[in-house]
């Protein structure tokens, strides 16, 4: 597995747990982002296909078919196969197809726990590193699990240090509670729901806000210019976190997307679905080309002609 190349950075010190050393500042940012003007600038947001989209199949597969179904860029979640956390082959994967990488999903699901290590914060950094080296702008981040509790102390001020020092967004993700029955277990710190803490950017996904009995047109609204990235996919209001295509649950993806064109949203739209039932290539990419086109629609923008 390849790394980033690390450069020599001025050293500045950020939270980390159980031992602090000090942390790399970073290069000016290579991507044209949005972020000074923040994400309501009226220009055309970025349409992106998260690599999570094709699993079981790989990354590489990820980038063939938003290249030939007219995706912007993609959103690689690392972890989800080797290729995703080597940065050499995504790099090679995004020249060869054309592809964009708009953003950079940090390993930090329960089953990525130990790519790119255990430390959580060095996992955050490499994220930065892998970002600016695939000319991303946005770093998506779940908040720590209640085990980690240094990291979970120190969690805010932290994603506030990486803002201001790596010139990457670190956008934190809202989950939910997770429920066996009638009981609800607390199974991130500082808290589930990012909306009463002091994070600067904020990523919302749709079916997260399904299983936490939530509405996204309302977390809009609560959220305000804060909200600077957006997964759209769907729910039913499981505990099961479903990812369904968009406008297949609960949270009116159509309205939230059509809310968001009318206040000028530029952040960048991610399909992040779950198509893991689907028969064959054929029909995932049917299911990627129609929620394609759904997210053009309710956006207002005309959707691009696929190339194969």
């Amino acid at each position: 597995m390849t790394t980033p190349h690390r450069h020599r950075y001025d050293m500045v010190m950020l939270p980390k747990s159980p031992h602090d050393s000090p942390r790399p500042t970073y290069p000016e940012r290579v991507s044209d982002s949005n972020r000074e003007a923040g994400p309501f600038t009226g220009a055309r947001p970025k349409i992106v296909l998260s690599t999570s989209c094709v699993y079981p199949e790989s990354t590489a597969s990820a980038f063939e078919v938003a290249q030939r179904l007219g995706y912007d860029a993609v959103e690689v979640m690392v972890g989800i196969d080797p290729v995703a956390a080597d940065v050499d082959a995504v790099k090679k994967l995004k020249d060869y197809h054309g592809v964009e990488v708009a953003s950079i999903h940090a390993p930090c699901l329960l089953v990525t726990q130990r790519v790119w290590g255990s430390d959580p914060w060095e996992k955050l950094e490499r994220s930065a590193e892998a970002a600016h080296a695939l000319g991303a702008d946005t770093v998506v981040v779940h908040p720590p699990f209640r085990w980690q509790r240094g990291y979970a102390r120190n969690f805010v001020q932290g994603i506030a240090r990486l803002n201001a020092s790596t010139g990457i967004v670190f956008a934190v993700e809202n989950m939910y509670p997770w429920r066996t029955g009638a009981a609800e277990l607390k199974m991130y710190q500082p808290g589930w729901d990012p909306s009463g803490f002091d994070y600067e950017h904020l990523t919302l996904d749709l079916s997260h806000a399904s299983s936490a009995r939530l509405q996204s047109l309302d977390l809009i609204d609560q959220w305000g210019s804060r909200l600077h990235h957006l997964h759209v996919t769907d729910g039913r209001g499981s505990f099961k976190d479903e990812h369904l295509m968009p406008g297949e649950g609960d949270q009116q993806a159509d309205k939230v997307l059509a809310a968001l064109a009318e206040r000028g949203f530029s952040g960048h739209v991610v399909l992040e679905a779950n198509t893991r039932n689907a028969t064959s290539r054929h029909d995932r990419e049917r299911r990627l080309a129609g929620a394609l086109e759904f997210i053009h629609t309710h956006l207002g923008l005309t959707a691009p002609a696929p190339t194969g």
